[in-house]
């Protein structure tokens, strides 16, 4: 049957309990979302997406070694004093913005038995509401109102809806992949099916999973029975893969717009890049400065000149 959201969303929830070792020995001290991207940390970036699209109230799921996230969301008063004695009113506004984008809860996951278990603990502050997941490896353009959109399909449709991007045959079996029927408009499909890393010669589609999400409440009881599933941890994808078999709807919003990858290295490097060469205040030094670099790099035409 279609789940009728009784109220709007107005809730999100953001898994931060990973422990970053693609990126040690930074993420030994440092939680890996408090990584800067140019001079805001990446979690950040997905608060503020939160905060943009109506969902007032944050819940992070923590675990070990992340008090620093709960430090940085905080009032840090002593800093705020010597900044406002020095009259530096443009950093003074920066460190109000992390404190006051949204209202911040904490939960501690305590035991790291993946994403499902993670969502799973977000169950007493959603409630019966439907909510969204925002996941910190990937940070959605602002100019990009994809939250705003799935939030939409699911006041429209009910039951779930998550982000789809289009990786090609020749990454599918890095993500959990899906079956889609047309689903009413050009970027918005109906899920059948979905399966977590498939090879590509398996794979229903070329249309990924990423990390967004808008679920109904009913995935709580559904996790609750989730057994552990690939790498013996709880996968959300397994619970979503449940609501579809039961006849829940599933919807995807299948993404083309700028997407910037921070849970990976290389692709950290890119999103600070492209994040940079973009900005008022430094773009046009930070371009013209790389235009430079590029040319003078080994290997290329404008050095072998």
């Amino acid at each position: 049957m279609p789940t009728q959201s009784p109220r709007p969303t107005r809730k999100a929830v953001i898994p931060v309990a990973g422990m970053g070792t693609r990126f040690l020995p930074a993420t030994k001290a440092v939680p890996k979302e408090l990584l800067p991207v140019v001079d805001r940390p990446a979690l950040q970036y997905i608060v503020e997406e939160a905060a943009r699209a109506g969902l007032g109230e944050v819940l992070m799921v923590t675990g070990r070694g992340k008090a620093g996230i709960e430090d940085f969301f905080d009032r840090h008063p002593e800093l705020e004093t010597a900044l406002e004695k020095k009259g530096d009113e443009g950093r003074l506004a920066a460190v109000h913005e992390s404190t006051e984008v949204a209202q911040v809860h904490f939960v501690r996951q305590g035991e790291a038995r993946g994403l499902g278990h993670a969502v799973l603990q977000a169950a007493a502050f959603v409630g019966d509401e439907p909510f969204a997941v925002l996941l910190g490896d990937d940070i959605i353009d602002a100019r990009d109102h994809l939250l705003e959109q799935m939030l939409a399909v699911q006041a429209e449709k009910g039951g779930s809806v998550v982000a789809l991007l289009d990786v090609g045959a020749e990454n599918i079996d890095k993500y959990g992949a899906v079956a889609v029927e047309p689903g009413g408009s050009e970027d918005v499909v109906a899920i059948t099916g979905m399966v977590e890393k498939p090879p590509a010669d398996e794979a229903p589609s070329t249309l990924a999973i990423i990390g967004r999400y808008v679920l109904a409440p009913e995935v709580f009881d559904v996790l609750r029975e989730t057994p552990p599933g690939r790498g013996g941890e709880i996968q959300l994808t397994d619970a979503m893969a449940t609501l579809i078999e039961r006849g829940d709807p599933m919807h995807g919003v299948v993404f083309s717009g700028r997407r910037y990858d921070t849970g990976d290295r290389l692709d950290y490097l890119k999103a600070v890049v492209r994040l940079a060469s973009e900005r008022e205040d430094l773009g046009p030094d930070f371009r013209a400065w790389l235009a430079e670099f590029v040319a003078d790099l080994p290997g290329t035409g404008a050095s072998q000149a």
